[in-house]
């Protein structure tokens, strides 16, 4: 198998664009894509200051190196969930990547561990709060993701969210008709008001299998299993679901998402609604001071009733 573009031995086959590539135009394909997300959505400049939220896997931390090769200021935050073996191996395979990697950029890691934070791990918290330990999680990563950014003056926060995440999750949000969701399922958030950090998607016009070939050929070690929370999770019946027409239809993500993408930005200045929305309806937590719809944010009813379990029990 031959190169699409220079001849030379193939690594990858990318059915969805009917070409092969060699390592090195693979890689600035990758790179390629990447520039293009960031200007057509104008994410962030060579100026600014990013945050990237890694988790030990693949995409994040590919993100994270693509990021610091192409030139931007990007530093990063894990947060240790404290699930076992699972977050002692993720957290091993950052802090390899921040000793090697990241170090030639002199760029940092921040970490937070919500067992040490917050007094119990995820797992425990989930179960006092009598709330799936994927929600709970979510509510955690969220706050303490925009938490970091916003007190250490952050420009961005960047996640590694690809093209097989966004699918399955507007598959999820257009078979629930969830609109509200729908609006701000966009690869830029911007920072409608104080308290909230500019989020971004990098990543989202490059496929899982396309990120982890990126990840092998540039010898990034990451965690390969999925998290142990994630089973029986409805976004990777949704992913299942898209592999299958992928495979008899290669492009499928592709056209669903970038086509839903298009039709957005036709029907609406999707920046300024969102952050006319945001503005109208968010104040600041009265526990904390993030931005949230209602009296107190999540976190905090969520560390509230933690709390008084605790103090029950």
């Amino acid at each position: 198998m031959r190169c699409r573009k220079c001849t030379h031995p193939a690594v990858i086959k990318m059915p969805r664009h009917n070409i092969s590539l060699c390592k090195d135009c693979f890689t600035g394909f990758v790179h390629t894509q990447v520039r293009r997300a960031v200007k057509s959505h104008r994410m962030f400049t060579t100026d600014d200051r990013i945050l990237v939220a890694v988790s030990g896997g693949k995409d994040s931390l590919t993100l994270w190196a693509i990021l610091l090769k192409l030139g931007y200021r990007a530093d990063a935050l894990y947060v240790d969930l404290g699930i076992g073996d699972y977050s002692i191996r993720s957290r091993q395979k950052v802090q390899r990547f921040t000793d090697t990697v990241a170090a030639v950029y002199e760029s940092k890691l921040h970490v937070h561990t919500v067992e040490q934070e917050q007094g119990a791990g995820i797992r425990e918290l989930a179960t006092l709060v009598h709330r799936p330990t994927c929600a709970t999680c979510g509510t955690m990563k969220r706050y303490q993701f925009n938490r970091v950014a916003v007190e250490q003056n952050y420009d961005v926060m960047a996640t590694g969210h690809n093209l097989d995440d966004e699918a399955a999750r507007l598959l999820g949000n257009v078979l629930h008709w969830q609109t509200d969701y729908l609006d701000k399922q966009t690869p830029a958030l911007p920072a409608s008001l104080d308290g909230f950090a500019k989020k971004v998607k990098p990543l989202y016009r490059l496929t899982e299998r396309e990120i982890a070939a990126y990840a092998v050929i540039h010898h990034i070690d990451y965690i390969v299993d999925e998290c142990p929370m994630a089973k029986g999770s409805k976004m990777l019946a949704y992913k299942h679901a898209l592999n299958r027409l992928e495979t008899d239809s290669p492009g499928t993500k592709h056209t669903f998402y970038l086509t839903f993408l298009d039709r957005q930005a036709k029907q609406q200045e999707t920046t300024g609604q969102i952050a006319e929305q945001d503005q109208e309806r968010l104040h600041p937590c009265t526990t904390c001071g993030q931005p949230t719809s209602t009296e107190v944010c999540s976190y905090c009813q969520m560390m509230a009733k933690a709390i008084g379990a605790t103090q029950r029990s």
